[in-house]
């Protein structure tokens, strides 16, 4: 074993015990012990990021973008511990650790990079008219400014990209804002050691060590108090719409309602228009299979609904996905419970009245094979819960009778992160009838691909409307997340040498 752990919080750059531990649940290697957290602890790490926030809420952008670039030098220095236990804590592979650490380091210096650009401050300025008529004009400028301390919760699927230094994290720090982390038990090992990483980067940047927290474990009121405490001023959220929808409802009963950024899953339906299936129908079902599978279906945008026009060329294309996912062998989940979780999903849809069933596997234990089922559009518009996200490699095929029947499918979908076309040429014009109702749905539309693959980069979107998302104005990834944790500021007539030097020139 070559990694060491503390087995303790870190508040405010100090490692802290507790008097209550738990044990990790590895899917092979050894059970480290770790502290539960408490509200008497969030209360602790709130306090010190607001005190936090007076220094690094008003550094400079090269200061932070310094910051940023030293988490991830001192991520890239732990890769063989964070890859180690990663793998061990999680049944990830090796490869998908090293590639979701390239993801999570990449993240952090290009939001270092944006924000040294400047261009995300949005900086406007309306020059003073003292001699305009009817009235003057004052001096006014605007500009986006750090909102304050930063609540994030752990994602169980991404114990990099999107859990202690990942895209929520990465965006506050960039943004101005300290952190508060709540860690998820699955990965609390993994956690640890990303956190040692941003420990030794506050010590080498001299940033105030409020900063950052980690508490590790805790029961619901530990994640229950740190998104009503007064100090935090927003939440970063992926996982569970039941989870992610209880703590969005406690931000909005709190005596100062905060905004709750919550990426809280999708079903991810592809669009299967009727020349490309024809084209290439065999291949389109090899593609989703593989797709499907990829990671075990642990993924956001694991695409699990196929909608294609009944015929011989849907039956081309369910039987080369059926045959592909026929040779994928058993895989580890994340968790016992996600495991569990899976099955009682592929159960619940095989249960659904008109639902028959193409695929059906065993699996037990943490391991997750894949289930493909079908249904018709008529029965898919009658059953809502058929909508409803099953996280692992299950998919679902639903046969409409043509086109029309295909929007009307469209335009019975919830809020989701992505929708795909899969067209050829002579399709273009069903898809531009498609594409208004897609765009209304999703917050990522593609054509001719998988949506499992997040780019991190300034146009990427991954959000959408309720239940994808809680703010289907924001994105999760890319540059564009920074701005969730700014609000604007107009300056009124302020001397140029009393204004923060971002908008005084």
């Amino acid at each position: 074993m070559s990694y060491t752990l503390t087995g303790k919080h870190l508040i405010a750059g100090e490692w802290v015990a507790g008097e209550t531990t738990f044990q990790s649940e590895p899917a092979h290697g050894p059970v480290n012990t770790f502290p539960v957290g408490t509200p008497a602890l969030v209360d602790q790490a709130a306090k010190a990021a607001e005190e936090a926030f007076w220094t690094y809420g008003y550094s400079t952008r090269e200061e932070r973008a310094k910051f940023l670039n030293t988490i991830a030098d001192e991520i890239d220095a732990r890769g063989d511990e964070i890859t180690e236990i990663g793998t061990q804590e999680t049944g990830l592979p090796e490869a998908r650790l090293q590639g979701e650490r390239g993801r999570t380091v990449g993240q952090l210096r290009l939001f270092a990079s944006h924000i040294l650009d400047g261009a995300y401050l949005d900086r406007r300025y309306d020059e003073a008219l003292p001699d305009r008529a009817p009235l003057p004009r004052p001096d006014l400028r605007l500009m986006q400014r750090p909102i304050g301390p930063v609540a994030v919760f752990g994602a169980s699927n991404f114990p990099l990209a999107f859990s202690v230094a990942g895209g929520d994290t990465a965006s506050a720090l960039a943004a101005g804002c300290p952190v508060v982390v709540k860690g998820h038990s699955a990965h609390p090992g993994t956690g640890e050691i990303v956190a040692q990483a941003i420990d030794a980067a506050i010590k080498k940047c001299g940033v105030h060590p409020g900063v950052f927290s980690l508490i590790q474990g805790g029961k619901r009121d530990v994640g229950q108090s740190l998104v009503q405490h007064p100090m935090i001023k927003a939440v970063g959220f992926t996982g569970s719409l039941g989870g992610g929808r209880a703590l969005y409802d406690l931000c909005a009963a709190r005596p100062e309602p905060i905004p709750f950024f919550g990426e809280l899953g999708s079903v991810n339906p592809m669009f299967l228009l009727p020349k490309a299936v024809k084209a290439r129908g065999a291949d389109l079902g090899k593609g989703w299979a593989g797709s499907l599978t990829m990671g075990a279906g642990q993924f956001c945008t694991n695409p699990g609904i196929a909608v294609v026009i009944d015929g011989p060329d849907a039956d081309a294309f369910v039987d080369a996905a059926k045959a592909a996912l026929s040779e994928v062998s058993a895989q580890t989940m994340l968790t016992d419970g996600m495991a569990e979780t899976y099955r009682s999903g592929a159960k619940r849809v095989a249960a659904t009245a008109g639902v028959k069933e193409v695929l059906t596997t065993s699996c037990d234990l943490r391991n997750a094979t894949p289930y493909l089922f079908e249904t018709t559009g008529e029965n898919w518009l009658s059953n809502h819960e058929l909508g409803e996200e099953v996280f692992g490699p299950l998919g679902l095929v639903v046969r409409v009778k043509d086109v029309a029947e295909m929007r009307t499918i469209a335009k019975s979908l919830e809020g989701q992160l992505t929708c795909t076309l899969h067209l050829d040429a002579d399709d273009a014009a069903n898809a531009r009838s498609l594409l208004p109702i897609l765009e209304h749905k999703a917050g990522r539309v593609l054509a001719n691909g998988f949506p499992t693959g997040v780019e991190v980069s300034d146009t990427m979107v991954h959000g959408g409307p309720y239940p994808a998302s809680t703010n289907f104005g924001a994105t999760s990834v890319g540059t564009m997340a920074i701005r969730r944790f700014l609000r604007p500021v107009c300056y009124q007539n302020i001397p140029t040498d009393v204004l923060p030097a971002d908008i005084a020139s």
